[in-house]
């Protein structure tokens, strides 16, 4: 049985259950990569305004996608033990405040992009697509780890277009370097919920080849990101401290596929938040030393 939102909660408690749901705070994880994405493009510290547009952008898509992923699986969050607890399912929210805030974040996302240039402004509905539809994969195929590491891609991509107005093969580089780190790690969030996904008709990647099979997919794709990291480095010319970045990135994610097994999954969360916010933040701090510092 769903719980009912009180009719007298305030403003503020209201907003901050819309913050909670939508998991405001994690905003911070795909930044980074956004900055990596500017650094690069301008060889050193991007101008002010296109660093506050692509953040805004950033924030905006982001928690547009959180809020659409909610709304969208409300009804199969209230089935799973794992998820019944959101604020949809207990009802501590209704859809249309979520939906407000994905109209919100979706309106903050195309403003930044008709301020930062005319390329961003013409690919932003791609990047919305995105950002709307990637939730709906899992319905209908396995790819849907795919699809999130495309869509998450988007920031350092975003970036990089922000700076320059243009869309160099370096960009594809790095927008390679984010989807194979995010589509990896997706993969191991949904192993917990294989049975589930199975009797419910989830498409997902452990679901559909289980568990060492998901494995083995999510180990190449973290070597992919290890490998074009490295090449991104390597073609761009970037000084030492930006491969010091690389191997304490890639030292990392041999880590997080020590700590998580087929068999125990119970430090996937520290590897989510601790490990991969780690990894996101050495790329970035490692970079800003290779063009601004040195």
């Amino acid at each position: 049985m769903q719980n009912v939102a009180p009719n007298n909660a305030g403003p503020l408690t209201r907003l901050n259950y819309v913050l909670a749901a939508v998991k405001f705070e994690q905003s911070l994880f795909a930044l980074p990569f956004a900055y990596v994405g500017m650094l690069l493009a301008a060889n050193g510290l991007p101008e002010f305004q296109p660093f506050v547009w692509v953040t805004l952008a950033m924030v905006g898509a982001r928690n547009a996608g959180m809020a659409v992923n909610r709304v969208f699986d409300r009804n199969v969050d209230a089935k799973n033990p794992r998820t019944a607890d959101r604020h949809l399912p207990q009802g501590l929210l209704q859809p249309w405040e979520l939906s407000a805030l994905a109209v919100a974040g979706l309106a903050l996302y195309f403003v930044a992009a008709w301020q930062l240039n005319p390329l961003a402004l013409a690919l932003s509905p791609v990047g919305a697509l995105f950002v709307v539809g990637y939730s709906l994969v899992k319905r209908f195929s396995w790819l849907t780890h795919f699809t999130l590491g495309m869509t998450l891609a988007i920031a350092p991509a975003g970036g990089w277009v922000g700076v320059t107005g243009e869309l160099a093969w370096e960009a594809v580089l790095l927008y390679a370097v984010v989807a194979t780190f995010a589509s990896g790690f997706d993969i191991f969030n949904t192993v917990g919920d294989m049975e589930f996904d199975r009797t419910h008709g989830i498409h997902a990647l452990p679901a559909r080849f289980g568990v060492h099979a998901a494995f083995w997919v999510s180990r190449a794709m973290h070597l992919l990101t290890a490998a074009t990291l490295l090449a991104l480095g390597l073609w761009l010319e970037l000084s030492w401290p930006y491969f010091i970045g690389w191997a304490v990135a890639a030292v990392l994610l041999v880590y997080e596929h020590r700590i998580l097994k087929p068999d125990d999954m119970s430090r996937v969360r520290f590897a989510f938040t601790q490990v991969n916010a780690a990894i996101s933040l050495a790329v970035l701090v490692f970079t800003f030393a290779a063009v601004v510092l040195v």
